[in-house]
């Protein structure tokens, strides 16, 4: 696989809790000359991206970011705002206390609402597998399935671990067709993220492909 496709599926991401406006421009800079599927950046910085990259790129956002358990009601209020402010894309983080308790319908009915409060916008829903077993992601894949989102993602890259390819062969193994894959968190090589693919995986959150594609640029390889 050539490198230019695995740029064109990596959200290249910023969510640092220091992360400046002049780092928040750097990486769209580097999206927009990589031509990454977007970048993935803090809310408060969404509006001000947005009008920086001119349509150049898509801007994607987290909510209910890291941890899940802020209210439905409150999720839906930064999902639709961060649309006004112009976001193309919405990671949101699932309540995982709900999962451990095994409220699939809450879950699945927190995941729709919000998929209405993007107005039409890409959602993608974040079960941070880590800390769930593989009977918990195997609900959640049929939760995100009938909830009407666009993706189910692996990780928020801030918790104990991130992606694993065991992860995202049981995603595509128990999602519905129309639910694409998102892995996320740790992915630090080229051969990692070519495997994340085949194995499934339309997106990539993570910072370190374009990292490898100025080093490769630097040495005349790329």
């Amino acid at each position: 696989m050539e490198l230019k496709d695995i740029l064109a599926k990596c959200d290249h991401t910023l969510l640092a809790q220091t992360a400046t406006w002049e780092e928040i421009k750097a990486i769209c800079d580097d999206g927009m000359k990589y031509s990454t599927a977007s970048v993935c950046i803090p809310a408060s910085f969404v509006k001000q991206a947005k009008e920086y990259v001119g349509g150049r790129l898509a801007i994607c956002t987290v909510i209910g970011f890291p941890n899940g358990y802020a209210t439905t009601r409150a999720k839906c209020f930064m999902a639709s705002d961060a649309v006004d402010n112009g976001a193309d894309e919405v990671d949101m983080v699932i309540n995982i206390g709900w999962a451990k308790e095994g409220k699939w319908d809450a879950i699945t009915s927190e995941i729709a609402a919000i998929k209405a409060a993007c107005k039409g916008k890409l959602l993608k829903v974040i079960i941070e597998t880590c800390l769930l077993t593989d009977d918990e992601k195997i609900a959640l894949c049929k939760c995100v399935s009938d909830s009407g989102a666009d993706y189910i993602k692996t990780s928020t890259g801030f918790s104990k671990a991130g992606a694993t390819f065991e992860d995202v062969a049981l995603f595509a193994a128990h999602v519905a067709p129309h639910v694409k894959i998102k892995a996320a968190g740790g992915i630090s090589s080229l051969e990692d993220a070519e495997k994340f693919i085949e194995l499934g995986a339309d997106r990539l959150g993570t910072s370190r492909i374009v990292k490898i594609a100025k080093g490769l640029e630097n040495d005349g390889t790329y």
